[in-house]
């Protein structure tokens, strides 16, 4: 024991590789039992410190326990560990204490670690914000706390990408081998030549997880068969859809499994540089992959002459400037390159020519975080979860009117009602369904019907949208779909880099057709009525064109969310556009305010605050609103005391 904990990082990182089995010496079985938490002889304390963990407060809990076990001289340990993905609980709080298995807590304010502390830390467990307990076989359970795997939140999950988030240690690559981290790298360099790597990826069934969808193992055996005498490997992390967060939860809770990936990959084509490309806003993200590259290159696992294999692969970061089109990747290689991130022509794709002219690999963060288990477990075990034609997980960021967001990890063919009504917990407050958003601003907006359709690429393109990087937003019955195309139309041609003119121009124009039928017709001339209808009259023909004739999958999938709203809410867009009318109340502009006589005293506050005189009374009686100067912008509705205004 005493000689494990005075080794080098390198010399420690081979000693487990080769020992972290069951049968090793007693010394090292010890010391892999204290690195999985298998035995802990003093209190450890969990604090989830991902980006979400932080924003709900996880700063103020992480101090308020430091100052707890200092000014009560208790000796125990903190970990700061990634999200577990139930995003909706943080800050959480896992303690685990010698003998018993590990607890979880939600929501863990500043304020509320005193009194949880004060009961856990004498065996006592609080009803209050308790979430449940991790199994282990090993350690004594807390009667009456149900397991963590019961709730329907985890009930139909399958984690393999998601396995160590929020579990282990981000910081920490001892922890992350004593769980069987880096057996897959050592297995591939020792026993595999680079084109038998890309022959089990391809057996696997193994398609890119950034959207497209394409076999993976064939990317890589284009790019290892393209003759050149250097090759890249890129991990697109560049993740600019909003609503997606599963590639940050990856870097902030498992930054090893992403490299050990990466790794595996760039020697699969015989790359001798990778990149990852990280968004500069994922500061934590950033800091923890820095950390953990430092940390494999001093284990021996990255660099030169990796575990005297002969094979030499350095990993860098680049941090990108959150430009949505970077995500496209040959704009991503521009922004690598130095140059300004915009997309060019295909063909040539970059696995034939990529970064710097070279054979370039691009893969998306999930992606390249399922190679490690495949190689573990076998082509056929990834090949055996999911559909016939979409293999292995999904993970899924769900946010949106929901009862529970977070990330969620599903197999292949789970139905997006399973996904939403149970692992979601439903729509919020009650209210009923209306559409689900999936595949981000590219993607498309589905009806309530579409919930019996299955998570497969094809599955979901016959329905109409595809998987996108996991992005999913639920919307109730409060939302207007005009409003959301609008938003999105909006977001896509800010995000246009400008290079082709079907992009530029056509979303721009788009999206002020959508600021037409969203806008009240004040003073509106019968010119501009008929030019306003003739836009929207060329809404549909404008999207067609754009999406046949952009450049690159940004302008080409620009029109998807319009024309899916299109297709299956276009009772709304008729209401606003002949009617005026925002059967949601969410358009301010289409808002139509009146007074309930019976409840009006005639106080005269709110025609006192009108700014356009539009509000007519005498005082102490009944006042109107004449509908033609009202310009819907609510002071009245704000400022009546009686609840005489109303929204029709």
């Amino acid at each position: 024991m005493n000689t494990l904990t005075t080794m080098s990082l390198k010399e420690q990182a081979g000693h487990l590789l080769l020992n972290a089995h069951p049968g090793s010496d007693p010394a090292t079985e010890e010391y892999l039992n204290r690195l999985r938490r298998d035995t802990v002889d003093k209190p450890v304390i969990y604090v989830g410190t991902g980006t979400c963990g932080l924003v709900a407060g996880a700063k103020g809990t992480l101090r308020a326990i430091r100052q707890y076990l200092t000014e009560k001289s208790i000796d125990a340990e903190i970990i700061e560990v990634g999200c577990i993905g139930l995003c909706i609980h943080e800050p959480m709080v896992d303690i685990q204490l010698p003998g018993k298995r590990r607890i979880a807590f939600s929501c863990i304010t500043e304020n509320k670690v005193e009194p949880l502390l004060d009961e856990i830390l004498n065996y006592e467990v609080p009803a209050e914000n308790l979430l449940g307990q991790y199994s282990h076989p090993n350690h004594e359970a807390w009667d009456g706390v149900r397991l963590l795997g019961e709730m329907p939140y985890f009930r139909l999950q399958n984690r393999l990408v998601l396995r160590n988030c929020g579990i282990i240690n981000p910081y920490s690559i001892e922890e992350y081998i004593a769980r069987g981290g880096y057996r897959s790298l050592v297995r591939v360099l020792r026993n595999y030549a680079p084109d038998k790597v890309c022959d089990i990826i391809e057996e696997s069934g193994l398609r890119g997880r950034g959207g497209g969808g394409f076999p993976t193992g064939r990317k890589w055996k284009t790019a290892l068969n393209t003759q050149d005498d250097e090759r890249y490997l890129i991990c697109n992390g560049d993740e600019s859809d909003p609503g997606a967060f599963m590639d940050r939860a990856i870097f902030e809770g498992d930054p090893h499994k992403l490299i050990e990936g990466t790794a595996i990959a760039a020697y699969a084509v015989n790359a001798k540089k990778a990149y990852i490309y990280v968004r500069a806003e994922y500061s934590i993200a950033v800091d923890r992959l820095r950390q953990a590259i430092q940390q494999a290159n001093d284990a021996g696992l990255l660099g030169y002459n990796i575990l005297n294999s002969g094979y030499n692969l350095q990993i860098h970061i680049r941090e990108g400037a959150g430009a949505f089109v970077c995500g496209e990747e040959t704009a991503l290689i521009s922004s690598i390159e130095g140059k300004r991130g915009t997309p060019r022509p295909k063909p040539p794709f970059p696995s034939i020519r990529g970064l710097f002219g070279k054979p370039t690999v691009v893969n998306n963060v999930e992606t390249l975080a399922n190679v490690p288990a495949i190689i573990e477990n076998g082509p056929s075990w990834f090949n055996s979860i999911g559909t016939s034609t979409s293999k292995g997980t999904k993970v899924f960021a769900l946010a949106g009117r929901i009862a529970i967001t977070g990330l969620a990890e599903v197999n292949m063919g789970t139905s997006l009602k399973d996904l939403i009504y149970i692992i979601a917990g439903g729509v919020r407050d009650g209210k009923q369904l209306k559409a689900i958003q999936l595949g981000g601003p590219s993607g498309s907006c589905l009806p309530e019907k579409s919930l019996d359709v299955l998570i497969d690429y094809e599955a979901l393109l016959e329905a109409g949208t595809i998987m996108g990087s996991g992005g999913l937003v639920v919307m109730d019955e409060d939302t207007c779909m005009v409003d959301i195309a609008k938003f999105f139309t909006d977001f896509l041609q800010r995000e246009s880099c400008g290079k082709c003119i079907p992009c530029r121009e056509g979303s721009r124009r788009m999206h002020e057709i959508m600021e037409n039928i969203t806008r009240r017709p004040v003073n509106e001339s019968g010119h501009e009525t008929l030019e306003r209808f003739k836009g929207v009259m060329q809404l549909e023909n404008l999207a067609d064109v754009i999406k046949d004739t952009s450049l690159c999958g940004l302008g080409q999938t620009a029109p998807n969310p319009l024309l899916s709203a299109l297709k299956y809410f276009r009772e709304e867009f008729e209401e606003h556009i002949f009617d005026r009318k925002c059967r949601a109340g969410v358009c301010k502009d289409l808002k139509v305010y009146y007074i309930d006589v019976e409840k009006c005293t005639g106080c005269t506050a709110c025609a006192k605050k009108c700014p356009t005189t539009a509000i007519i009374g005498s005082p102490r009686v009944p006042h109107f609103i004449i509908e033609d100067k009202c310009i819907g912008c609510g002071i009245c509705f704000d400022v009546c005391k009686f609840v005489a205004v109303f929204v029709k």
